[in-house]
């Protein structure tokens, strides 16, 4: 089990409730019955993670316009470190993927998910049926 703070529960569930437009899709539209259960907001060391599958180790961010300004690309890069360094694999994907390659990014997502997994997981694992958009 990955230790997290408790302090961002509260806030992880108030996010739960408040996904963006791009998270709700991509929720909705394909992690919520993917083959291999995924968790939104997950709270992860002193972070809160957008979705996070813990059978493949992997965290996916979506990015938003305001992930591009120089600060906050210096943080992304500090924060995926941090988790790479909890030896998970960090998806990151801009919300215009969501909205124009929705089928593209789900593919993306479940490409890394099958490269993560153990082969045993894999074949046990019923197949994904799929993006829906």
């Amino acid at each position: 089990m990955i230790k997290y703070n408790k302090e961002n529960i509260s806030l992880a569930k108030t996010l739960r409730k408040n996904m963006t437009p791009w998270e709700r899709k991509l929720w909705y539209g394909f992690l919520r019955n993917y083959s291999v259960r995924f968790q939104r907001q997950k709270a992860i060391g002193n972070y809160i993670v957008d979705f996070y599958c813990a059978k493949a180790r992997l965290v996916i961010e979506l990015d938003g316009g305001g992930h591009y300004t120089a600060k906050q690309l210096e943080k992304d890069e500090f924060r995926t470190k941090e988790l790479e360094d909890m030896n998970l694999t960090v998806l990151r994907i801009c919300n215009l993927d969501i909205d124009r390659n929705f089928n593209g990014a789900c593919e993306f997502i479940d490409l890394e998910v099958k490269k993560s997994l153990p082969q045993s997981a894999l074949l046990t694992a019923p197949s994904s049926e799929g993006a829906q958009g």
